[in-house]
């Protein structure tokens, strides 16, 4: 028989077995919750007075260009931009090269660039491209691979060619001789207008000369003077074709001084500025293509998205048409440039 004392103790061992056994079922106690993560904040979205804007304007040579150095101003001042860095390259190449090498040592957001011409942007779009700040070449064209830049904002110079070539081809019935006056040797305006009306003009349609007037009026003058010294009008060529505006003003100018008047020769120019609408009121011009200078609210546009990392068209061209005298006098009141 066992003893009192020797049950006790099994009763003890017993119990304590059972509180043993209870502990192992009881459910484990719930881990404490990781401490809360705060979610990934969006990048705010720049505006644009966080903006600093790059314009290295090639110059001042025509009303065209003076147009759109206005919009480009104009339009910085109504959206409030933080900064708009303008230089005017005097229609040096190197003088942009110089100028947009400032501005990326400053650190701008975008830089805008007018190529003065196509050639001999690789090494600064590069040196723009590693700094990380987007370029839009803006108005005419480069010949630099597509990668160093972000977009271009502008018209299609080869299309405007092709315009005034059909204008050429109805006026002179397709046949006859013509002078050209040449825009700034390697620009692509020049290049683009000079290769979209050779494409187009009717092949009974003889170019007689060609000669750069460097899209201004002053040196367009001398080579118009020149042409006239050269071949006689009306007999030796019966039409010209004028790469802008201002060089048909500086033409016009010698045709007067020739004893030429208004219609004997029948000339196309490019722009629409109010100058060349005033050309077709007096009866010197027979058709004007749009070239439209007014690209102030397109430029900052894309900058701001640039800025934001949003995607944009490669190539954005502008809408233009073709002016017409029967229709200049009552336009040049709306004319803008």
């Amino acid at each position: 028989m066992f003893s009192t004392k020797r049950l006790v103790s099994y009763a003890v061992l017993f119990m304590a077995l059972l509180v043993v056994i209870a502990a192992c079922a009881a459910p484990a106690a719930p881990a404490p919750a990781p401490a809360a993560t705060a979610a990934p904040q969006a990048a705010a979205q720049k505006t644009y007075k966080d903006m600093t804007l790059c314009y290295p304007q090639l110059g001042a040579e025509s009303d065209w260009r003076t147009a759109n150095t206005a919009s480009i101003k104009e339009t910085a001042a109504k959206l409030g931009i933080k900064q708009l860095v303008f230089s005017d390259a005097q229609q040096k190449q190197e003088n942009q090269i110089s100028a947009m090498r400032a501005c990326i040592q400053q650190g701008v957001d975008v830089i805008a660039l007018p190529p003065v011409v196509e050639d001999g942007w690789e090494a600064v779009l590069t040196e723009a491209k590693n700094a990380k700040i987007p370029v839009i070449i803006v108005d005419r064209s480069v010949s630099a691979d597509p990668s160093l830049y972000a977009a271009h904002i502008g018209s299609d110079m080869a299309l405007e060619g092709k315009r005034a070539a059909a204008e050429m081809n109805k006026l002179l019935n397709n046949q006859g001789a013509i002078l050209e006056l040449s825009g700034t040797t390697g620009s692509g305006a020049a290049v683009g207008r000079a290769k979209g009306f050779r494409e187009d003009l009717n092949s009974n349609i003889k170019i007689l000369d060609s000669q750069t007037g460097n899209f201004t009026r002053a040196e367009a003058k001398p080579v118009m003077e020149a042409f006239l010294k050269k071949y006689k009008p009306g007999t030796d060529f019966q039409g010209i074709f004028i790469h802008n505006d201002d060089m048909g003003i500086g033409a016009i100018e010698a045709l007067k001084a020739a004893g030429v008047k208004p219609g004997e020769i029948k000339i196309v120019s490019v722009d629409g500025t109010r100058g060349g609408f005033q050309a077709m009121i007096d009866g010197w011009f027979q058709a004007d293509v749009e070239c439209n200078p007014l690209l102030g609210p397109q430029v900052f546009e894309m900058a701001l998205k640039l800025m934001n990392g949003q995607p944009v068209d490669k190539n954005v061209l502008t809408n233009e048409t073709v002016y017409y005298p029967d229709k200049a006098q009552e336009l040049l009141p709306t004319r803008q440039y």
